[in-house]
């Protein structure tokens, strides 16, 4: 069966470029969707929308990923990720409540909206622990804290910032990991593949420079990788954990995940995987009447 699938981006990288290359290998025909010269009306989906099977989201910016993915579920264009899982994953507040609520382990976290309380909130930690942005990637505007000097000076930058995301102050304790964390690519819970980065940098991204090697997931980081997926609400995500003395802690889950530098890491074929997945969903929502919500 030959598919319709939008692909929404605002820039075409190697994670997207594996992603249609199969897909066009596969014979589906794909609508590329730049949201930066798209325009959403809010009665009336677009005409060259119509026909899609399911809208795959891609975006860089978290704010049009959002706000696109509404558009299409109004539309009643099937969207993966659906925007209540994007919602949940962009924000690392509701991220940290939604694993908690579903009793994934995650690291110990306050939020506070003042740099006086956020103060005290570093002080109960004690140092060092971190300070992470509520909305961003690549282990970008994190800070290790390991001083009151230090607390200080970086909680005034951040209050004359401006942006009122730079005022919600999301601190954390440090996990004394074994200098690695594990990234596990999963589609609706199961896991796809997964990697060690590894880096003499407490910050760990792949992003960053780590190190990747093949990570295989035992029981353990199985049975808690489809607990976060449930947690969030499913679909093509990236879950992050790191290794304790008491087992594993799950610090976050992505949800317009980048899966170049695993796909380099590992011999499974993710973006084949993808593709097998979004065939099984537009299978799924053909069989099915899909309401419109105009």
């Amino acid at each position: 069966m030959t598919l319709q699938i939008g692909i929404l981006y605002s820039r075409i990288r190697k994670d997207e470029k594996l992603l249609l290359s199969e897909l066009r290998e596969r014979d589906h025909e794909v609508t590329k969707i730049d949201v930066r010269k798209q325009t959403f009306d809010i009665g009336e989906a677009p005409e060259a929308f119509a026909d899609l099977d399911v809208v795959v989201d891609r975006c860089l910016a978290t704010s049009r990923s959002l706000y696109a993915t509404q558009f299409f579920e109004a539309y009643g264009i099937p969207v993966v990720n659906s925007n209540e899982t994007a919602e949940i994953c962009a924000d690392k507040v509701k991220n940290s409540l939604a694993l908690e609520k579903a009793g994934v382990p995650t690291p110990a976290t306050k939020v506070a909206f003042t740099k006086e309380t956020a103060l005290e909130a570093i002080e109960e930690f004690g140092y060092p622990c971190v300070l992470k942005p509520v909305v961003g990637s690549w282990g970008r505007l994190m800070a290790k804290i390991d001083s009151r000097d230090a607390a200080e000076a970086i909680l005034e930058h951040k209050a004359t910032l401006g942006h009122y995301e730079h005022k919600v102050f999301y601190v954390q304790e440090f996990v004394e990991k074994p200098g690695r964390d594990i990234r596990v690519v999963a589609i609706d819970g199961e896991p796809v593949a997964g990697m060690v980065r590894s880096s003499d940098h407490w910050i760990t991204n792949a992003a960053k420079g780590a190190e990747t090697n093949v990570f295989e997931p035992d029981d353990e980081a199985t049975e808690l990788v489809e607990k976060a997926s449930d947690a969030v609400g499913g679909g093509l995500l990236g879950i992050d954990l790191m290794e304790t003395d008491d087992g594993y802690t799950v610090h976050e889950v992505n949800h317009t995940v980048e899966f170049k530098a695993l796909n380099d890491a590992v011999e499974t074929d993710i973006a084949g995987t993808v593709v097998d997945w979004l065939e099984e969903k537009a299978a799924e929502n053909d069989s099915q009447e899909v309401e419109v919500t105009f």
